[in-house]
């Protein structure tokens, strides 16, 4: 409603109340005064009649108004309607545009669909025809083809693989053959004790063939005697002027060489006299015995050692291995030993007492089954020996090591035996040796000639490089090495080098 309107009713309204209360007023005091009574009414009358004449003027106004506002409101109202109605229409026609594109667009994806189909087939279809028509040209069948395939693959692999296994080898090699050659030149200038060959004392000149018969006695009781105390065997008839003494057992070859000794430089040669000597023979020895494994403790400064294990290593002195001294080996290996751990950081008393007791088992092996690796170790073991020695003298002649100590003993006993002169076969054994190390390289394919050279520690392998690359010569050697510690038993390293030589010749005319 018009504000205006509302306000004029209003102020109408306020003068009808103020008009009543004066009437009312006004009537009160009629009775008074009813002339003035009467002029008030007709003033009343006729303002009442007036305000009444513009209350109707100013409804009338009012009702114009709000008679214009309907109308502008039913304006607008049909207005927002039409512009709705059209707005819904416009809806209706983009839905229904959406609905035809997604119809036309899943007609497309089965078509697209069956054409995939077709295409697959098709695709398939060309395969076939192709793969037949390849088997009918080459002569080959798809699995023989795919045979060939994966055979290049494989060698394609395996010659990347032999190339990065060279550089690798390459990258690493001068940096380690380096660091080697100091730690082992500086351990091996500090030990330059001297090598010679010695061999086991098994004859003994006599001074005429009076003292030989002496020796053999009455229809031969003396040489029993002898034979049954000191359990060798006595040969007097093989070479004049000589006794030459048989045994496995160096203590024992040895008790009865200084009882022999004894007995003809007294001269009376009976078999009481024998066994009074093979006694005195058997305690000098086993004094020489233990003097010789106290004197070795001492020289590698081994503190804490069993007595029974410093005997052991005594009775070495009289063993010989290859013709060099066991003990003097051990007491090399030791102190080798010692200095490779000291160079690397890693205990050097360990390694030293492991590489002083690596061979104490070759003191037993003609008394006990088995290597004397496996004789040493339990030996060790029982004597008190520490776990991590033992293990050492355990694996020092095995292909698998588990402790540091093992790998600086397994180098220190191959430096040692590895010396010149510190080992002696005997010429048969040593063609044979190096024919049989010639005859394993020839046995691989591609190697074209093979040297044997000093002494048998290194092996040269010369091979034809139309056969192999040189990723594959690199690992030709590796394979040679492995087959010569799988087939051969041999002191010391062998070094495997192989040659791979190209030649590109022309001739000028």
């Amino acid at each position: 409603m018009n504000p205006a309107l509302v306000a004029g009713l209003a102020s109408v309204s306020a003068l009808v109340f103020l008009i009543v209360g004066m009437a009312i007023g006004y009537w009160g005091n009629s009775r008074l005064n009813s002339r003035a009574i009467r002029a008030t009414e007709d003033a009343l009358t006729q303002q009442i009649e007036q305000a009444r004449t513009r209350s109707n003027e100013i409804l009338k106004e009012s009702q114009q108004r709000a008679e214009e506002y309907r109308k502008e409101i039913e304006t607008e109202r049909t207005n927002t309607a039409r512009q709705a109605r059209r707005d819904r229409r416009d809806l209706q026609r983009i839905q229904r545009r959406i609905d035809r594109s997604a119809e036309e667009l899943n007609s497309q994806q089965t078509e697209l669909k069956a054409f995939e189909s077709r295409l697959k087939q098709t695709d398939e279809e060309l395969r076939e025809r192709s793969a037949n028509e390849l088997e009918r040209l080459s002569g080959m069948s798809k699995e023989s083809a795919l045979e060939i395939l994966l055979k290049r693959a494989e060698d394609e692999n395996d010659y990347e693989f032999k190339r990065r296994y060279r550089e690798a080898e390459l990258k690493y090699q001068d940096d380690s053959d380096e660091r080697a050659r100091e730690i082992l030149a500086a351990s091996m200038q500090r030990l330059a004790s001297d090598v010679v060959g010695e061999a086991s004392m098994t004859s003994i000149p006599i001074p005429s063939e009076d003292v030989k018969g002496r020796l053999i006695g009455r229809e031969g009781r003396n040489i029993r005697a002898i034979e049954a105390n000191t359990g060798v065997d006595l040969l007097v008839d093989d070479t004049p002027d000589t006794v030459a003494i048989s045994c496995f057992d160096p203590i024992r070859r040895e008790v009865a060489r200084v009882a022999l000794v004894r007995l003809i430089k007294d001269g009376r040669i009976q078999p009481a006299r024998i066994e009074d000597a093979v006694r005195k023979a058997q305690k000098e020895v086993d004094v020489a015995v233990r003097k010789s494994g106290e004197d070795a403790v001492l020289d590698v400064g081994i503190r804490g050692l069993h007595p029974e294990l410093t005997k052991l290593m005594g009775r070495l002195k009289y063993r010989y291995s290859y013709g060099e001294n066991v003990l003097q080996h051990c007491i090399e290996v030791g102190h080798f030993a010692g200095m490779l751990a000291s160079q690397i950081g890693d205990n050097a008393q360990v390694a030293k007492t492991a590489g002083f007791l690596h061979d104490i088992g070759k003191a037993l092996t003609h008394e006990v089954e088995g290597p004397h690796a496996e004789i040493g170790a339990d030996i060790a073991a029982q004597y008190g020996i520490r776990d991590n020695i033992v293990v050492a003298i355990r694996e020092h002649h095995d292909r698998e090591m588990t402790t540091h100590a093992s790998f600086i003993v397994a180098a220190a006993d191959a430096i040692s035996a590895a010396r010149p002169g510190a080992r002696n076969d005997s010429n048969e054994n040593y063609l044979k040796r190096l024919n049989e190390l010639e005859g394993v390289a020839r046995g691989f394919d591609g190697v074209r000639r093979v040297f044997a050279i000093q002494a048998g520690r290194e092996v040269r392998v010369l091979v034809d490089p139309e056969k192999l690359n040189d990723a594959e010569a690199s690992y030709l050697s590796n394979d040679i090495a492995k087959a010569i510690e799988k087939r051969l038993q041999y002191p010391g390293l062998i070094r495997v080098v192989v040659i791979r030589e190209s030649r590109a010749e022309a001739v000028a005319s």
